[in-house]
This record gives structure tokens, sequence and C-alpha cells, in this order.
């Protein structure tokens, strides 16, 4: 039998998809897996029941249907102020995973060097790697993941052809200040490098912090690929809809991976997801509000385990400190809180470039009953859950 591609070697299989199954298998709270388990909006629903009574059921265009571009492209502009020329400046991709690898096989060349902050999504070195192109990462300092611009300088001085932000960050949920972002546009300008953003969770950030997409800074639209998606918004994480938003010149090239890669997104998706788009403000401002409710109720439970954990500034996740509980390591904690307490978080090793081996990250994009199930279990038995 002939060897299979020596690349996957060098990196392993979603652990958090992993961290599912075993959720799964002994029947525990998943709060691994990023994905919520209340329904979306009830008129996304009705309009998905319109859309599969309707014509879409053929390929759309292949960088997305025009209505859902056109919907799309006036979201982006209401929320940033950009004028998206939903014709030249946007490719529907299959999810915002099918967008990194866009972005990333469009910006990168086999061979070039491409930066990645650590703690960072999984995905993103592999991305790096299935583009023939080697990590660099770059420490988030704790507690608080500050930039160790130093280090960031260093990073930029091996020429890099791009560098990844997440922002909010999954895990750590940082936002990037205004400052952070300059510094980091200072950079990618002065070494001629693109920046490639994962903005999924734009719309999920806590007071007093704010979301500026990197695309709007000063200097920044011509070497910014954003990369989108409608998962997290809307809480449709299994229809795959996202996008890369970037400049005509690089959507050009952007269109012909996204074309061999997966053709196109689901079309009557597509069609549905408009009226998601459309949604006014006081859709935006109540998501905020329930999500600041929940992440107030989690935390309230973990407080109650004496354990250090993160507070997430955006997104949906928390860094949970495992260290005084006696394990070998978080990933033979993560496993034992699955099997003898009933909660899954996953491993948060498998974010850190670094040798930090003691959190476990959960998440809170559940419904209340089932944030209190999960916090009870970990509030009376995570304390004294020890090996």
């Amino acid at each position: 039998m002939p060897a299979t591609a020596s690349r996957l070697a060098i990196f392993q299989e979603s652990v958090i998809r992993e961290m599912t199954r075993l959720a799964n298998q002994h029947g525990s709270i998943n709060l691994a897996q990023g994905f919520p388990d209340f329904e979306p909006p009830a008129a996304l629903i009705e309009a998905l029941e319109r859309s599969a009574r309707g014509s879409f059921h053929q390929y759309s265009i292949t960088w997305g249907s025009a209505r859902f571009r056109q919907a799309l492209a006036a979201k982006i502009g209401r929320f940033s102020g950009l004028d998206v020329d939903p014709d030249r400046h946007l490719v529907t991709t299959c999810g915002s995973t099918e967008a990194m690898m866009v972005a990333m096989m469009t910006a990168c060349n086999p061979g070039d060097k491409v930066v990645i902050f650590s703690p960072f999504y999984e995905n993103y070195a592999a991305d790096a790697i299935l583009s023939g192109a080697t990590p660099i990462h770059v420490s988030l300092r704790l507690p608080d993941f500050a930039i160790d611009r130093d280090e960031l300088r260093n990073a930029f001085a091996q020429k890099p052809k791009a560098i990844v932000l997440c922002n909010p960050s999954n895990p750590c949920g940082k936002v990037f200040t205004r400052e952070e972002l300059l510094f980091i546009l200072d950079l990618a300008r002065e070494h001629d490098a693109f920046i490639i953003t994962d903005e999924v969770y734009e719309h999920i950030v806590y007071a007093p912090h704010v979301h500026i997409p990197f695309a709007t800074l000063p200097g920044a639209w011509q070497r910014t690929l954003t990369c989108g998606s409608l998962s997290k918004t809307y809480s449709i994480t299994g229809w795959r809809l996202g996008y890369v938003l970037a400049p005509a010149e690089i959507i050009a090239s952007a269109r012909k991976v996204h074309d061999f890669l997966t053709v196109g997104a689901a079309a009557p998706l597509q069609e549905a997801a408009v009226i998601a788009l459309e949604f006014p403000q006081s859709y935006y401002d109540e998501l905020t509000a329930e999500y600041t409710r929940k992440r107030d109720l989690f935390l309230g439970y973990l407080r109650e385990t004496g354990l250090p954990f993160t507070t997430p500034q955006g997104a949906y996740y928390t860094l949970v400190d495992i260290s005084s509980l006696g394990f070998a390591n978080d990933r033979t904690a993560a496993e034992e809180t699955t099997k003898r307490i009933g909660v899954t978080g996953v491993p948060g090793s498998s974010f850190f470039r670094e040798p930090v081996h003691r959190y476990i990250r959960f998440h809170f994009a559940k419904k209340d009953e089932t944030l209190r199930r999960g916090g009870e279990r970990l509030a009376a038995k995570l304390s004294g859950c020890t090996a």
C-alpha cells in the first residue's frame, strides 16, 4: 500500500469533534463543540420551509446566489461602513471553515510562513500546513492574553506572507483593542503581509468591549481577507454558510480556489438566510443581551467550584484552570469530567502551541436549562474530582 501524504502526520484530527463523540458515547452534556441546543429564530425556520418548496434545488452561482450576496453586502455595510460590492468583493463558502481554507490558499504559496497567535482555533495551523505554508506561533501572554509586541516583531522579521487573527478570539474570548489592531496592521504593511481575519463572533461581544472589523482600519482594506459566517450570529451552525470579503483582485483569485474546493454552498439555505441578513438592529441587541446573561449564568456556577477561569470579552468560551485537581494533564481531566461528572469540555492544550496543560475549554451557547444542569454538576463535583 502506498503511503499517504506526509503533511498529514504534522497535525491530528479535531480534538473538539473528538470530544463531541466522547460526550455522545457517555450521554454527557456537550459544552465542548460550540453549537447551540436551541432553535434559530422562527422567521429563519419559516424562510427555510418556503425555500424548500421553491425552485432552489440546483446549483446557485458558484460564488454565491445574487440575492444572498446582495443581502450580505448590505448587512456588512450597515455594521462596518464599508462600501461592499456584492459582485466583486464577496465569495460565499461552505461555512467559515472553508472560508479560512480559501483565504489561506489564496494568500499563500507553498513554502511561505504564516503568523498564528497562540492560543488559536485548531483549524488555523492545519489550514497553513495543507496550503504548504509553515506556521509561526506567537504567544498571547496570560493572564489577559496580551500581545507580546517584541515576539510579534520577531515573527514578522521572518517575512511571513500572512497573519491569522481571530477577533473575538476562540478559545480565549479576547477582543483586540484598536491600538492592538493598528500595531498588527503597521507590521503587516511594513513587511507587505496579508491579514486573514476570522470574525465569526463579531456580534457576540460583551460591554464595554467593542469589535472593530479589521478591514475598516485606515489602509487595511487592500491587504485584508475577512472570513465570516452566519453560524454563530443566527444559531445555524449546521447550515454551513460563510464568506470571504476582500478587494476585487483578491476575490477573483479566491473564487477560483472556492470553485474547485466545493463548487458552491447550498442554494436553498442561501435563499432562506436572506431574511436573517435583513434582521433589524433589535435582533443584534437582543443577541448581545442574551449571551451576556448566559455568560453570567454559567460563570456563576464556575465561581462555586473555586477554580480559576477566564472571563471572555467576546465569543462564548471560557478556559477553566484544572491544574489544582491533580490530573496528569488536561486531556485526562476532560475525559474524566465527561465520564464521572457528565459534562464535556475540550482539553485546552489543543489550542496552545506552548506546553500548556491546565485548562479545559467550556462553552455556554446552550439553553438556560442545559447550563443549569451542567453548571450544577460542575459546582457540586468538579472541586472534588481529583485524580
